[in-house]
């Protein structure tokens, strides 16, 4: 098939937009923390661009998106095969085999952004106390076991796609996917050191407003590009994306005000990041009142469930849970109530646009299998980097700092300087002809 050059050019420009939101994660979840844990932060999220670009380009997309033998068989709805190890075998595939007149090495290069961030969302319940090099590990170990064939289940026609799953954008496949492995993993290392006792405020408010304002903007590539092409549900995801986040913003804002009396701008961004997770499965497969509906639910639901980590006792450091995984949930569901748009060959209206209830129990199913499978790996795989190699740095390290005491760096210069911005001298200093004087 002759490449569609516009198509083209859009999924090109979508996969970037979709990379910039991991440096934007960065941002968002560096400026979250106390300053003395802001490199090591976002080296987390850097760091995961790192080991899943190797692992996806090594065997990730074979694993995702190849078929075993004829495609039909038991194993090939649990896992892909291995046809593609290296990308080898589409660098000769002009184009995909699905009509969408996009070169086979571009879709790639678009998946593997969404792998990278699923893997980085997963650091923000993590923040101050892991080590680096667990970290690394982890997240190859993770991506293996559990985003790849999460991704075959969804998208590559795995049992659930099989079952009739919706989920435009992921949904299921990267934000509860990653709030299921960011539980676990929080629940295995423990809190931080004076959790509950001493104050753990974000330290640089500006960071996260940049952060979440960077995710936005490529949002509109994780969303609208997940159509693969140019056209009308492109332009619904595009817009239904914009719809969503604004109301969840302005609700988790207004909660703010009724309970706290005051709105801040962490719950500005919050709010805006759990609306673009909520919309995120459903973008293409609702009209504009669903997402303002969608939008409105999650800035309510999400700016309650952050709260839950001090009742039920979890250090979900930047409330991934109560982000993402809270937020997915509400997007995934939702489509089993409000789906209106069937926009591909065996997609089902919500029960209460006329769809069958099935439709329904599929949309809960997803999210439950998915949760419960990526909780229990990432538990068994974080208990066994803690009792090999140990998952957390030590108390000490923690309390000093882990920037200073992991990477030698700290994210701040934090020495006395005069008002000419110049930093004033110790000791005294030598004149030109040779007289000391005083500094």
């Amino acid at each position: 098939m002759k490449i569609d050059s516009g198509s083209t050019a859009w999924m090109l420009m979508s996969a970037a937009l979709v990379l910039l939101m991991t440096p934007g994660l960065a941002f968002f979840y560096g400026g979250m923390t106390r300053a003395k844990s802001v490199l090591n932060m976002m080296m987390m999220s850097w760091v995961s661009i790192i080991v899943v670009t190797v692992t996806w380009v090594l065997y990730g997309h074979s694993l995702a998106f190849d078929a075993v033998g004829d495609g039909s068989g038991f194993i090939n709805k649990i896992i892909g095969g291995l046809d593609n190890l290296g990308l080898s075998g589409l660098v000769d595939t002009a184009t995909k085999d699905d009509g969408t007149g996009m070169p086979s090495l571009v879709f790639s290069m678009f998946q593997m952004t969404f792998a990278i961030i699923t893997v980085a969302l997963i650091s923000g319940a993590l923040a101050d106390r892991v080590k680096f090099g667990a970290w690394v590990v982890f997240a190859i170990v993770w991506a293996t076991l559990v985003y790849f064939p999460v991704a075959h289940w969804v998208w590559g026609g795995g049992w659930l796609s099989n079952l009739g799953i919706e989920d435009f954008a992921g949904g299921t496949v990267v934000h509860i996917n990653a709030g299921a492995a960011a539980l676990a993993v929080a629940l295995v290392i423990g809190k931080r050191v004076g959790w509950g006792k001493d104050p753990m405020r974000p330290h640089n408010l500006t960071l996260v407003l940049l952060g979440a304002g960077l995710l936005w903007f490529g949002w509109f590539g994780f969303n609208a590009g997940s159509e693969l092409a140019v056209d009308g549900v492109t332009g619904l995801a595009f817009i239904n994306t914009q719809i969503a986040t604004a109301v969840a913003a302005g609700a988790w804002l207004l909660v703010e005000k009724l309970r706290d009396g005051h709105s801040t701008t962490l719950g500005v961004a919050s709010g805006a990041v759990a609306g673009l997770v909520a919309i995120t499965p459903a973008c293409g497969f609702v009209e504009p009142w669903g997402a303002f509906l969608i939008g409105a639910i999650a800035g309510v639901a999400c700016a309650y469930a952050v709260g839950l980590k001090y009742r039920l006792g979890y250090d979900d450091s930047l409330d991934v849970v109560g982000v993402h995984l809270v937020g997915g949930v509400v997007g995934a569901v939702a489509l089993g109530f409000i789906a209106t748009r069937p926009a591909f060959p065996g997609q089902n209206d919500g029960i209460l646009t006329g769809g069958p209830i099935s439709q329904l129990g599929v949309q809960v199913l997803g999210p439950v299998a998915v949760g419960l499978y990526s909780f229990v790996v990432s538990w068994v795989l974080a208990k066994v980097i803690d009792k090999t190699m140990g998952f957390r740095i030590t108390q000490e390290q923690e309390i000093a700092g882990i920037d200073i005491t992991t990477h030698a760096e700290t994210g701040y210069d934090l020495g006395t300087v005069h008002s000419s911005g110049v930093a004033a001298p110790k000791g005294p200093v030598t004149a030109p002809a040779g007289k000391k004087v005083d500094a």
